[in-house]
């Protein structure tokens, strides 16, 4: 895998050679069919492309540029006010898209030229971008929790539910770097011009313009699911129409985008159940052969203590996610250490939600940092913004997701709260 190897074919083919090593040709095959089965005919799966179509439709709409340049007037008197707006984008995108790729990319096409412009240091700048971006696969809808539900065999609402909370103290934690960061040293992020300012009434009417159609995406998705209304993938489906009804209101419902959208959907919900049904199958056979066990054995037996395993599953995790991607720690990590930390009393939805917000240094870690592949992908190089610049950004963001990590284990209702009151599962 880390060599450049497609992650789906390596752990495919060590699962089918293991398999075949062990039970032969044909009860290897009955396995692979069996999982691949199961994890394809999983009903809680189908909100993976409505959401992902949700996320493409809005990337075609615009609802970037008209968030981003109001709270450009609203928060650009500020210093460093463009970059907390970036991340305060990054927010609302993240709860109206759910797609890391898509929300890394409009944030660096809308927002980074802005701040380069208005003198902003680089790394400060591209940190902001990226880190605001990664929040998009976690704050709900997320594709990686509707995933990892069906994996745990927990409620994707009330995972979606506990996300919300976590990955909304994740941008409040970003917001109040920035903002002390531009405070010690204010040439990291100068602020607007008065020439350049709008009136407060002329800033209120363009917030409320810009953030009612995320609003009113945001409600139709979440809003069902925490009234009880409909199921998850029931609710995807109705936040894919809402996002049809928001590009055309936008007036970008045109049939390229619609095309364009269709597209990415069927490349990005194909890629997540390929890599997942050849990982899915590499557990079965890893479980079948007694590594389960093995695993369990040695961690149960382990004189750490209960929170040294949970540190030990974790920094597992970050490795992991440094090498391939989510999809791929999930579908591995998941179906065998989710019973290895209930046998340790962990609460297995709060379990899950720690698992999922420790990857988020992932998305941000070389050597596969898949969101500074998308920021360099993105990036005009005419901005001067190199790999070096980025990589320094982010660096101070994977410290504040560990801040995260650790006040949700101080807190665990910060994660257990809304799904605890949330009307149905």
């Amino acid at each position: 895998v880390m060599i450049g190897y497609p992650l789906a074919i390596v752990v495919g083919f060590i699962g089918m050679v293991a398999g075949v090593g062990e039970f032969g040709i044909i009860p290897t095959l009955e396995l692979f069919y069996s999982r691949t089965y199961e994890l394809l005919t999983n009903y809680t799966f189908l909100a993976i492309p409505m959401f992902v179509f949700m996320g493409s439709m809005l990337e075609h709409s615009g609802v970037a540029r008209g968030l981003y340049d109001a709270l450009y007037e609203a928060l650009g008197r500020l210093k460093g006010g463009l970059a907390i707006a970036t991340v305060l984008i990054g927010t609302v995108l993240a709860a109206a898209v759910g797609i890391l790729g898509a929300s890394v990319t409009m944030l660096t096409l809308v927002a980074l030229p802005s701040m380069i412009e208005k003198g902003y240091d680089k790394s400060l700048a591209a940190g902001s971008v990226m880190a605001g971006g990664t929040l998009g696969i976690l704050i709900p809808p997320s594709v990686m929790l509707v995933v990892y539900g069906p994996l745990a065999s927990l409620s994707v609402g009330k995972l979606l539910m506990g996300a919300f909370l976590p990955g909304f103290m994740l941008s409040g934690l970003y917001c109040a770097y920035i903002a002390i960061v531009c405070y010690i040293k204010p040439s990291y992020g100068p602020a607007i011009s008065h020439e350049q300012r709008l009136s407060t009434v002329q800033i209120l009417k363009k917030l409320l313009v810009s953030l009612l159609p995320p609003a009113v995406l945001i409600m139709s998705v979440l809003g069902v699911i925490f009234l009880g209304i409909a199921p998850p993938t029931q609710a995807a489906s109705v936040g894919a129409f809402a996002s049809i009804l928001i590009a055309l209101a936008y007036g970008k419902l045109t049939w390229e985008n619609f095309k364009d959208a269709a597209m990415q959907t069927v490349k990005i919900s194909g890629m997540v159940m390929l890599v997942g049904t050849m990982c899915f199958s590499f557990v079965g056979v890893f479980i079948r052969v007694g590594g389960g066990e093995v695993i369990s054995q040695f961690l149960l037996n382990a004189p750490i203590g209960r929170w040294g395993i949970l540190g030990i599953v974790l920094l597992f995790t970050v490795f992991l996610g440094m090498v391939m991607e989510w999809i791929g720690v999930l579908f591995i990590l998941v179906p065998i250490v989710t019973p290895i930390m209930a046998k340790f009393g962990f609460n297995p939805l709060w379990f899950a939600l720690m698992m999922c917000i420790t990857l988020q240094t992932s998305f941000l870690t070389p050597p596969v940092a898949p969101a500074i592949f998308y920021f360099q992908g993105a990036v005009d190089p005419k901005l001067g913004v190199n790999i070096g610049h980025a990589m320094k950004g982010v660096l101070p963001f994977i410290f504040l997701v560990l801040v995260g990590v650790a006040l949700c284990s101080l807190f665990p209702n910060i994660i257990l709260w809304l799904p605890s009151i949330m009307i149905g599962g």
